[in-house]
């Protein structure tokens, strides 16, 4: 235990070394892994109030009527000399309010895509929770429901992928709408207002959803909230072109559910044991270099971690 109490220590001489070392990273996480986990009411509490103060996902997280008036301008996220008239068509899209019933909820999963997730057999356990979040539409069926579950309530798009995959939708409905059929009726989110190339392709999507009586519904970031939360993580040092969209899911977490857990969540190429493992668990497609500060933001997951704020989860699912 008292080598538990140096761990931030450890933490901290990790991330500040000038050259990034994934093998130094990978020790410190076996560290903090031999270290007995448990939740911390008052550090939860306490950041969970400098989140509100800051983000307010509450109110925030989602544009809605009840945030954005008939006739206003939305100012992009990452664009921000563009701003976008929300007239009558786009407000019709909203939800009156931030559309989660019972917030806060118990257990929260936050799925990340990593392939650390490969027969890890967390599925049953992340299907036990009371919502899942889940990130850029990852396959979520066939051999890898048992390492991922196939529970969701919240999943993001990233409007690149549609393009991507279903040719901007055109001739690629039927497709699009079929494989949505494994998500159940989770909310779909979208990036709508944070570059104007979105905007379009975002607001098809929910069109498209809605014409054919989807179960899934479209929602859109909240770009204030996403620049507010960019500027909440600047000033703890993660400065990055943009957050990854399963920090941006993490962050909301902490303030719209009272136990947070999170999978998937490893940016290294080896496993905790020195195996190398793919980026994500369906394919090895790396991130752009530079464009998201991921073991910045895995620093600071970790020392959430440490802290008893959420709880990552990093080697294999207790068989139960």
């Amino acid at each position: 235990e008292v080598f538990c109490r140096d761990i931030p220590d450890r933490l901290l001489t990790v991330s500040l070394r000038k050259r990034y070392s994934e093998d130094c990273y990978i020790q410190a996480v076996n560290e903090v892994q031999n270290c007995t986990w448990q939740k911390k009411p008052q550090e939860y509490s306490r950041f969970r109030f400098y989140l509100s103060s800051c983000c307010n996902a509450v109110n925030n997280f989602i544009v809605s009527q009840n945030n954005t008036s008939l006739g206003s301008n939305i100012t992009y996220e990452v664009e921000s000399k563009k701003n976008i008239l929300i007239a009558e068509d786009i407000y019709k899209m909203l939800p009156k309010s931030q559309p989660f019933e019972g917030i806060p909820f118990k257990q929260c999963a936050v799925v990340g895509n990593g392939g650390i997730l490969t027969n890890s057999s967390c599925g049953a356990e992340i299907d036990q929770s009371d919502f899942v979040f889940r990130c850029n539409l990852p396959p979520i069926w066939g051999n890898a429901v048992v390492d991922v579950g196939n529970k969701t309530d919240l999943v993001t798009v990233n409007p690149s992928i549609i393009a991507l995959k279903y040719g901007k939708l055109n001739e690629m409905k039927t497709a699009f709408l079929r494989n949505l059929t494994s998500y159940g009726g989770s909310f779909l989110l979208l990036p709508a207002f944070s570059y104007s190339s979105n905007t379009a392709i975002s607001f098809e999507v929910h069109n498209l959803l809605k014409k054919y009586q989807a179960k899934q519904r479209a929602i859109f970031f909240h770009p204030n909230y996403l620049k507010s939360l960019a500027q909440f993580w600047r000033g703890r040092g993660v400065r990055a072109y943009r957050l990854s969209t399963g920090f941006m899911i993490t962050s909301a977490a902490i303030e719209l559910c009272e136990d947070v857990k999170l999978y998937g969540f490893w940016p290294f190429s080896k496993n905790p044991n020195g195996k190398p493992i793919s980026h994500h668990y369906y394919d090895n497609q790396l991130p752009k270099p530079g464009f998201h500060a991921m073991p910045k933001e895995f620093y600071q997951i970790l020392q959430l971690h440490y802290k008893g704020v959420l709880k990552l989860q990093i080697g294999d699912c207790q068989k139960r």
